[in-house]
């Protein structure tokens, strides 16, 4: 070995010991007569000095050291001067005394500074990851995500799961986003597809009597990217045979207590809060409702019925909503601030925004309109307290829990109300379906093989699908056996139990306008598999990336996979995608329309 120990190993038992270390030259100080230089590895840092009385041949060749030299130094290890440790490094109290000193390898001038990396462009270090890679706090990120991974295959082993593969190439399915196609050499004309999810496999598996599968997979999707998703993206998979919902919810509250203790030293409490689909969008305006701070939607339709602001009547009239929040302790906020919210609320969706302070009473232009004690009941209900400021926004329900969820992300944020620590929520009783008001017919909110639950299973059979084509049918008010799991306000999961019986499968397709036809030629080997004593079976799939994006306090997945792609799919740092010789293609049997830059 050309080291002895990592330099972030060196401790105070070492003192007196002769080692030899390596890695790369972080920072290096001249202080005349001596040299200090911090050594980095995937350890840690430890200081080395080059002093003229240890060694004059070596304190001259550490004129010449420069950040990211790559060295080997052997040396003396000797405790810090009293008053010159540094307590923030593990290794801050003891220091090497270099005796030898070997350059590994040089290294050019460097595109950003290692040491202010942080403040450099995203896309200059995602073109030259292999040096943004070396900062300690994405190693650090990729550790969490070693541990992660292994400890939800210990646990999940322990359980009783095999980890089995399935297939990368396989075959393009509707009902999702859009696929990456693979066109084969072999068979010309004919596609592979990359997999969105395993969930036909997965579901094959169970038919097939494993019981217990999982496995850390990748999927993909070629769908316009937002600002946090990756082309290719890592999913915690995992299905059993012969459970229903709390099965599954059970398992996972174990699998995260037990995660968070082993790779964090954080213990969770169990069971996590559980919230109605309805209910989550009826308090916090989404599905992924952050619990770490209040700030609660209210309904103030009934209160704001008993004035005489029009707009606020208009909306009800017509079947919308009027809704609130509290900013805690924003009345003191100026008239041009007060025009920047109103702002944020129109970039967010909303047609405007309606105020009312709570200071030495009721301030603000439309408090006319309502009486005294109907202003102390709308305070009352909001929660508010002297130096509060009542928010509301009157539209369509889809607009008001869409601009006043984000307004109390935005406020929260603002006003320091989140705290820190780690809030989990479930999501249940999803719809079965939605309605697309583009293709104008039901879709399954979900996945087409997502079960209703037992007492709607009856309701659906009795239905006359032709009858089903409007928004408002009986078909809206069908639950599913769906949920997901919420970490911060971040979906990170999201599961179901499946349709394992071929009946309610076909009447399923049938709701969905998918023809048996249609259905065998894009899932036949799962309809033919439950032709053969498929079990009642269901799972979940847990996005990995997001997960350990929370767990290390990252802003962006992108800082915890190696090396991901940007906001266009493109990996600045290996040029893909790329064109490829015209060979290639010819032997593929693929002409191009279009000219390629």
């Amino acid at each position: 070995m050309i080291r002895d120990k990592g330099c972030g190993e060196i401790r105070e038992s070492d003192i007196d010991s002769n080692l030899t270390i390596a890695g790369w030259v972080f920072r290096r100080r001249d202080h005349g007569g001596l040299i200090f230089v911090d050594l980095r590895d995937r350890s840690g840092i430890l200081q080395v000095v080059f002093s003229p009385d240890v060694s004059k041949e070596t304190h001259e060749l550490a004129h010449d050291l420069r950040s990211e030299y790559v060295i080997s130094v052997s040396g003396e290890v000797r405790r810090r001067p009293e008053g010159t440790e540094n307590l923030n490094l593990p290794t801050g109290r003891v220091e090497l005394y270099v005796n030898k000193l070997e350059v590994l390898n040089e290294s050019s001038p460097l595109p950003f500074s290692m040491e202010d990396a942080g403040d450099a462009s995203e896309a200059l270090r995602l073109k030259h990851r292999y040096l943004d890679l070396r900062r300690p706090e994405i190693q650090k990120n990729l550790i969490v995500r070693h541990r992660t991974t292994k400890a939800i295959r210990d646990y999940l082993d322990e359980k009783g799961f095999l980890e089995i593969e399935t297939p990368m190439l396989t075959k393009s399915t509707p009902e999702g986003a859009r696929d990456y196609l693979v066109p084969s050499r072999m068979n010309p004309g004919h596609f592979y597809a990359l997999p969105q999810s395993p969930q036909l496999f997965k579901q094959i598996l169970m038919v097939s009597g494993l019981e217990k599968y999982f496995q850390i997979v990748k999927c993909f999707r070629d769908e316009d990217l937002r600002a946090d998703r990756q082309p290719e993206f890592t999913q915690v998979d995992l299905e059993m045979s012969f459970i229903d919902r709390e099965n599954v919810l059970e398992l996972i509250e174990g699998m995260m207590k037990d995660l968070f203790k082993r790779v964090l030293n954080v213990e969770l409490e169990t069971p996590f809060q559980r919230l109605s689909f309805h209910g989550s969008a009826e308090r916090y305006g989404n599905d992924k409702p952050d619990l770490r701070f209040g700030l609660e939607l209210k309904d103030m339709a009934d209160l704001v019925e008993k004035g005489s602001f029009k707009v606020f009547l208009d909306t009800i009239r017509s079947g919308g909503r009027v809704k609130a929040i509290n900013g805690k302790g924003m009345a003191g906020i100026s008239r041009k601030e007060i025009d920047m919210l109103i702002e944020e609320a129109k970039s967010f969706g909303a047609k405007g925004l309606a105020w009312i302070k709570v200071k030495d009473g009721f301030e603000s232009p439309i408090a006319k309109f309502f009486p005294g004690e109907i202003l102390k009941q709308m305070a009352s209900r909001l929660e508010v307290e002297e130096g509060d400021l009542m928010l509301f926004v009157a539209d369509r329900e889809k607009v008001v829990h869409d601009v006043l969820s984000r307004m109390r992300l935005e406020l929260g944020k603002r006003l320091n109300l989140i705290q820190h620590g780690y809030k989990f929520a479930w999501i249940l009783d999803y719809p079965l379906l939605e309605w697309d008001e583009v293709e104008g017919r039901f879709q399954a909110m979900h996945h087409p093989f997502t079960s209703p639950i037992d007492e709607d299973i009856e309701k659906l059979f009795s239905l006359n699908i032709s009858e089903l084509r409007t928004p408002n049918s009986e078909l809206s008010s069908i639950k599913a056996k769906a949920y997901d799991i919420v970490l911060n306000g971040c979906e990170i999961g999201g599961g179901s139990i499946r349709i394992h019986r071929r009946d309610v499968q076909k009447k399923m397709f049938e709701i969905l306008g998918i023809s048996d036809e249609e259905a065998k030629l894009k899932f036949g080997f799962l309809l033919d598999a439950l032709e053969y004593g498929a079990p009642p079976h269901g799972g979940i799939a847990l996005g990995l990336d997001r997960l350990v994006m929370i767990m290390v306090g990252a802003t962006s997945i992108r800082d915890v996979i190696a090396f991901p792609k940007t906001q266009k799919a493109v990996c600045m740092m290996s040029g893909a995608p790329s064109t490829v010789e015209p060979k290639q293609l010819r032997e593929l049997h693929i002409k191009m329309d279009v000219p390629v830059e």
